[in-house]
């Protein structure tokens, strides 16, 4: 796996870019050849023009890694709002419901639980309906939502349902009810918020044009290094390019926070620290085990 080339072997990164860095090899070698062993002095080029360029293809590659960068950060930051409202839904099931309504309040809190694993499993684009955690306390009436457009929302209406349903019956006052309203509410935004990152990249635009420009400098550097370094201007060109490449690449593995590559989100893991917090105000003592990281570092 990709993970295991950067954290156990020290050539990871080359083996990752091993086309780019044959490609940014050969280009330099052919500037080499013609230059020095063929003579062809008059292909030299002057190093300020080059080194132009080269800064402002720094800039645009970043540009790109900074803007992948603040939406993996806005997801985890929506993840870490889900955990506090979570958390808040629970204490209000549980005490702005009455004693009497006890079942009721629970299912509210197992029905949360269901919730957010399934927008963990939407969110990655996997089935919850065969994902165990998801089925762990899954009713005829969750399972009955098979097949709707919009899972998430539909659990949340089931939420909604039933504490107007205690309103309606006089077991939960208006206040208690709107408060509870604004808690739904917080979470269709951090659904919304989700959604929205997951449903719209970066336009493809910057991606392409930022791998164009760097193949075009890998090109044209070595023929402003040669006449200085000679040979030494092969390793010296990769070195240089792959560096843009990386931070290109950067941009482009963190534009999804929530995929199952080694450095998206652990959606699982926040997932199954919301339920473990949960069950254990339902006073549950069989709760599932956190994730561990992978030797490899990762955690899903």
């Amino acid at each position: 796996m990709m993970t295991e080339n950067f954290t156990s072997q020290p050539l990871g990164l080359l083996k990752w870019q091993q086309g780019k860095v044959q490609f940014y090899a050969a280009s330099a070698a052919v500037a080499w050849f013609l230059i020095s062993p063929l003579g062809m002095a008059f292909l030299e080029l002057p190093v300020m023009p080059i080194s132009i360029v080269g800064a402002a293809i720094g800039i645009f590659t970043s540009f790109r890694a900074n803007q992948a960068y603040d939406r993996w950060w806005e997801g985890r930051k929506l993840w870490g709002r889900m955990i506090n409202s979570s958390r808040h839904w629970c204490n209000q099931a549980l005490h702005l419901v009455d004693e009497a309504d006890r079942e009721t309040s629970e299912n509210l809190v197992k029905r949360h639980i269901i919730y957010v694993h399934a927008l963990r499993c939407l969110l990655r684009k996997q089935d919850p309906y065969k994902d165990g955690d998801f089925g762990r306390h899954l009713t005829d009436e969750e399972r009955a939502l098979e097949g709707s457009t919009n899972l998430t929302h539909a659990l949340l209406d089931l939420q909604m349902r039933d504490i107007t349903a205690l309103n309606r019956a006089g077991r939960l006052d208006g206040h208690r009810l709107e408060a509870m309203d604004s808690t739904v509410m917080d979470l269709l935004n951090i659904q919304g918020g989700c959604e929205r990152i997951k449903g719209t990249p970066l336009p493809r635009g910057y991606g392409y044009i930022a791998e164009l420009l760097v193949q075009i400098f890998a090109i044209l550097l070595p023929f402003a290094l040669v006449h200085e370094m000679g040979f030494m201007a092969i390793p010296m060109n990769v070195v240089v390019c792959l560096a843009f490449a990386l931070i290109s690449e950067a941009g482009r593995v963190l534009e999804d926070p929530f995929s199952l590559f080694y450095n998206g989100l652990p959606l699982k893991a926040l997932s199954i620290k919301i339920e473990r917090n949960l069950r254990e105000r339902l006073g549950e003592t069989d709760l599932p085990e956190s994730p561990r990281e992978s030797p490899a570092g990762v955690l899903m």
